[in-house]
């Protein structure tokens, strides 16, 4: 089954960025962008030229996202959508800048998660927030056992506090530890206090215990990233409840038959690649435990729709199930007890037809949450920006990396 232990712990570096509230993605781009070129640098300088991906783990610190209200956390969807958005944004726009490659041999293999920051004594935040992401303590995040070689941190301020205090939780929770490489990286001139918290909203307040999406998922990328760790947050806080109720995130996945016409067809993953690109993703932003033993693996191959299926649980109160799905609506109109569904703006319109479906079954509608394109609109002025874009775009798109590999392998064909 998937990766080992040692493999999932294996991490190159963490970036701590210690502000949340931004306005715009421009006003987020002036404070953070040298920080990131730099971070990418250094770790794709340790991997060029092999056939492995340096990892970077980048936590976002919030506050004001109290675990125990589910109500809360899920008002916060938006505003917590659109950071992480923006942040992995910001990563593809640096990395085009520096010819950086990302989420291939060679490149950077960029995870943002969000952590919280408050001043908790360590013991009570491991007993309030359980190991599980992608919204973490920062002792959940000093206990996890991931190996990183080196930890970066913002020269300013908050940036200080927030690796002391990581520091102090590391120290407590594991003192004999790997040592771990510190480094700061300078703040921009004119950058100011910011602030963690997180605007809630009125758009979403009913918590969800069993929410889905789907896709096909080749060559994994910065876009699907985006959309998984967005799925996830659409999913009840996994506290609150004694006996807890039980989590179900459902990712449906085209079968290989539905793509025998996609472009380049010859370079798609199977769908037993795929799955498990999906869930090594999954694994790195969820679970924030070195026990790998709390999970557990099942396959099965049942007759009928929906029938082929992964379920990988997480504890007894959390399970993924990973569907092989042959029709645009997958297990939305199976299962009815599925009472969410996450998709971009570009895709709102599945939403609509998975809803029309499930009216003709007399089933309730599901709430649709929708996640933000990640786009170049703001960089691409003039000439120059229009190459960037179309470079970025061809980072976030699985015809695009295809059609790349096919071009790559035709040149060394031609050697």
């Amino acid at each position: 089954m998937p990766s080992s232990d040692d493999n999932f712990l294996r991490r190159e570096a963490l970036l701590f960025l210690p502000g949340a509230a931004f306005p715009s993605f421009a006003s987020l781009k002036s404070v953070y962008e040298p920080a990131i070129c730099t971070v990418l640098s250094a770790l794709s300088s340790s991997v060029r030229g092999t056939t492995r991906s340096a990892i970077l783990d980048i936590a976002v610190a919030v506050s004001d996202l109290p675990a125990p209200d589910p109500q809360l956390r899920i008002r916060s969807f938006d505003s917590l959508q659109r950071l992480l958005a923006n942040t992995y944004r910001l990563v593809g726009v640096s990395s085009v800048k520096q010819s950086i490659d990302l989420d291939s041999p060679g490149g950077i293999d960029a995870r943002v998660f969000f952590v919280k920051h408050h001043e908790k004594p360590i013991e009570l935040q491991r007993l309030e927030s359980p190991q599980i992401g992608p919204v973490v303590s920062l002792a959940s995040l000093a206990a996890s056992g991931f190996s990183w070689e080196c930890v970066y941190s913002i020269d300013s301020p908050q940036g200080d506090a927030l690796l002391l205090a990581f520091k102090e939780a590391r120290e407590q929770i594991s003192p004999l530890g790997k040592r771990i490489s510190f480094q700061k990286l300078p703040a921009t001139l004119d950058i100011e206090p910011l602030d963690l918290s997180i605007e809630t909203g009125t758009k979403h307040f009913t918590p969800h215990y069993s929410v889905a999406v789907g896709g096909t998922f080749d060559h994994l990328h910065t876009g699907h990233k985006l959309l998984l760790t967005a799925t996830v947050l659409a999913l009840d806080p996994y506290v609150g409840q004694s006996p807890q109720k039980r989590r179900i995130v459902t990712i449906g996945i085209t079968g290989d038959e539905m793509l025998v016409n996609k472009k380049y067809s010859e370079f798609l993953e199977s769908w037993e690649e795929r799955w498990r690109g999906v869930w090594a993703f999954l694994q790195s932003i969820v679970t924030f435990s070195s026990d790998c033993a709390q999970i557990k693996f099942e396959r099965l191959s049942n007759p009928g729709p929906n029938g082929k299926r992964v379920i990988v649980s997480i504890g007894a109160n959390l399970e993924f199930r990973i569907v092989q799905i042959s029709d645009p609506f997958g297990p939305t109109i199976t299962d009815e007890d599925i009472t969410a569904l996450v998709v971009s703006k570009e895709t709102r319109s599945g939403g609509k037809s998975v809803n029309d479906e499930r009216e003709k079954n007399g089933w309730a509608k599901l709430e649709v949450f929708e996640v933000d394109v990640l786009d170049m609109s703001e960089e691409a002025e003039g000439a120059k920006g229009d190459a960037s874009a179309e470079t970025f775009e061809s980072k976030i798109s699985s015809t695009e990396i295809r059609r790349h590999r096919m071009k790559l392998a035709k040149s060394s064909h031609s050697l």
